[in-house]
């Protein structure tokens, strides 16, 4: 299939919500602590371009791809990027530095008050040879909205972008050499409150810091594994492909509400669902499906935005729906977005024998998910993140109930497999792009 134009990146309806200053200094965030005439003071503002380097002198070893280390998931590259923040001066230079321990007092604001955010997004080893970064733009805005949910400060994003690629272009030579194409690094973003005031209030300091980790290519084996006596079954079943396999939450566990944090990526966000993620696991599951009220509306699948192909009932038309934005209990994923806009721009009609397809962006709740297998209108279903990437749904456990989502013959379906190509060949250099941002190496 021929690709068709694609959207630019500052446009469409996924755009990221834009913070204006003015209402940023409303909330009290961008400018803090008047001065004795009463004015607001002008406060450092994050600059990339002051970054101070400090080069290790103990460098680390370079594990095997997908190894054990990586799959341990706690080997990171060699330096990271720091940048510190106070009321009273606003951001410091930031610095590149060995990677180690960060140094917080016990009564930090973080550690009590859960004032923390951060990014996932992935540092690529192209096929042509090249870094790339994936509309690391929009990591970047996302993370700034997320920061004003709580309290933390401004600031401009495209200077975290900078402060990204400056530890990319430093240390990804070294840990992605050009033997390793089509492979990845990390990369983690973190926004975190030190002030070590215990008192509940809007942190006084705060921290910004990047690191690069080793990461396992969840993509490639997408089922969880199970105790010995549920291998290769889900709740006792034995397992019919190798997609994913998830049971939908219980009535009692909800993981966002409206008026909440849902759309953010915050810390807060995930403690709270790891129980039902590890009872999800002891049962042969690989994730959680999030249901939401009585109605049991579909929002995501364990971290990932989730998505159905299915057959309109009066019309006939195949559909690519997944839940809206506007309720904000799902978060603004930026593979999410870039999935919408692909299959927007090159699924709108047939080609090549493949049927187009309406993109739908919509509330849909598990009875109509029940109805469309029960009359043989839900064609394929996938998540979609940056940790498990584009993975094929097999199987959705609801109370009781199983459906079985169809998978082409046990791997992908052709939507599915389509979408992930598209954007492999983007985020690997195949297909020449403006949302595959090319890191220069530093020699």
């Amino acid at each position: 299939m021929a690709p068709a134009m694609i959207t630019p990146e500052s446009s469409g309806t996924n755009t990221p919500t834009t913070i204006t200053a003015t209402k940023l200094t409303q909330a009290g965030i961008q400018h803090m602590l008047p001065n004795s005439n009463g004015d607001l003071p002008n406060l450092g503002a994050l600059d990339a371009s002051k970054m101070a380097v400090t080069i290790t002198t103990a460098p680390r070893t370079v594990p095997e791809w997908n190894g054990a280390e990586a799959k341990a998931q706690k080997t990171c590259t060699d330096h990271m990027v720091t940048a510190r923040w106070t009321a009273e001066e606003g951001w410091d230079a930031p610095e590149m530095k060995p990677y180690g321990p960060l140094s917080i007092m016990p009564s930090a604001s973080v550690l009590h008050y859960a004032t923390e955010c951060f990014e996932g997004c992935k540092l690529y080893r192209g096929y042509d040879g090249k870094l790339r970064l994936f509309r690391i733009s929009r990591n970047c805005a996302r993370m700034r909205n997320s920061a004003e949910r709580i309290a933390l400060p401004d600031f401009e994003p495209k200077e975290l972008e900078k402060m990204i690629i400056a530890l990319c272009a430093r240390d990804g030579p070294k840990w992605l050499p050009k033997d390793r194409a089509g492979c990845f690094l990390y990369c983690r973003p973190t926004f975190i409150g030190t002030d070590s005031a215990l008192g509940v209030q809007r942190p006084r300091e705060a921290l910004l810091y990047v690191i690069l980790s080793c990461f396992p290519d969840m993509s490639s084996s997408l089922a969880t594994p199970a105790p010995p006596a549920m291998q290769g079954k889900a709740d006792g079943k034995p397992k019919s492909s190798s997609g994913l396999k998830l049971i939908a939450s219980r009535e009692d566990t909800i993981r966002a509400w409206p008026g909440g944090f849902g759309y953010a990526k915050l810390g807060a966000n995930y403690g709270p669902t790891l129980v039902a993620q590890g009872e999800a696991k002891a049962r042969g599951f690989d994730q959680v499906l999030w249901l939401y009220e009585k109605e049991n509306w579909v929002t995501e699948a364990g971290a990932s935005n989730f998505f159905v192909v299915i057959r309109e009932k009066t019309s006939g038309r195949l559909q690519l729906i997944t839940a809206p934005l506007t309720e904000r209990i799902i978060l603004e994923g930026v593979t999410r977005a870039s999935v919408l806009e692909l299959c927007q721009s090159r699924l709108a009609q047939s080609q090549d024998g493949v049927e187009g397809l309406e993109v739908v962006e919509k509330r849909f709740t598990m009875d109509d998910l029940l109805e469309a297998d029960k009359e043989g209108r839900l064609v394929e279903a996938f998540a979609a993140g940056t940790a498990f990437f584009i993975a094929p749904v097999a199987l959705i456990h609801f109370r009781g109930k199983d459906i079985e989502v169809p998978t082409d013959g046990g791997e992908a379906g052709v939507y599915t497999r389509l979408v992930k190509q598209w954007l492999v060949n983007i985020m690997y250099g195949k297909e020449s792009h403006e949302w595959g941002v090319v890191v220069d190496e530093e020699a």
